[in-house]
């Protein structure tokens, strides 16, 4: 059985949890409180940091990996393309979202307010950049549901807790969120404390 161990108000521990949902498996969650972390994690992962995966003798860390791992390993419904071309693209978008979007809730969750309301400015004017693929599809690589939903997800329900404010052009990319937070799995998924984020 695959146990993960989780930040209850963690946006990486957030993805992770989305995709044990979607998987519909059997798993242990054990909620980490992060200000307050368990001492085995530290041994578990060498930056002492959530999301954890173990299963069995192996251990893995870093949410992109861990979710490609859990993708492999139980392969319905898949969320990375099958088509090696297109897994390509998808680890390129999954990466440009680490750098481009998830880099900068650092900055405002422990930063000063200065680089606080600069990462608040990175952020909305990369999320805007991608409202036009949402005028003609429903989700990022088109009529699928995939790992490049799952991953943005948790920084959209996050928007008003960060203080980011969309322009009203952003209306598709706020109906595309909508749609991910309607998704049987997403509700799962969620923590307490993320419930709490948004009123």
């Amino acid at each position: 059985m695959m146990t993960l161990y989780s930040g209850t108000v963690c946006p990486f521990s957030q993805r992770c949890r989305i995709v044990l949902f979607e998987k519909g498996m059997d798993f242990q969650i054990i909620d980490v409180d992060v200000l307050n972390k368990p001492e085995d994690l530290a041994v578990m992962n060498p930056y002492n940091k959530v999301p954890v995966l173990v299963e069995r003798d192996l251990i893995l860390h870093e949410a992109n990996i861990i979710n490609e791992y859990i993708d492999e390993r139980f392969p319905h419904p898949q969320l990375m393309p099958a088509d090696p071309v297109m897994r390509g693209r998808t680890r390129l978008f999954l990466h440009r979202f680490e750098q481009e979007l998830f880099n900068h809730i650092e900055p405002i969750e422990n930063g000063t307010a200065k680089a606080a309301e600069k990462a608040r400015t990175a952020i909305r004017d990369n999320l805007s950049q991608l409202t036009p693929l949402f005028t003609k599809q429903k989700y990022i690589l088109g009529e699928e549901f995939s790992m490049l939903d799952v991953a943005i997800a948790p920084l959209l329900w996050r928007l008003d807790h960060y203080g980011i404010v969309l322009p009203k052009q952003a209306a598709p990319l706020l109906k595309y969120a909508e749609r991910l937070f309607a998704r049987p799995a997403f509700i799962e998924a969620m923590t307490a404390s993320e419930k709490a984020m948004r009123k």
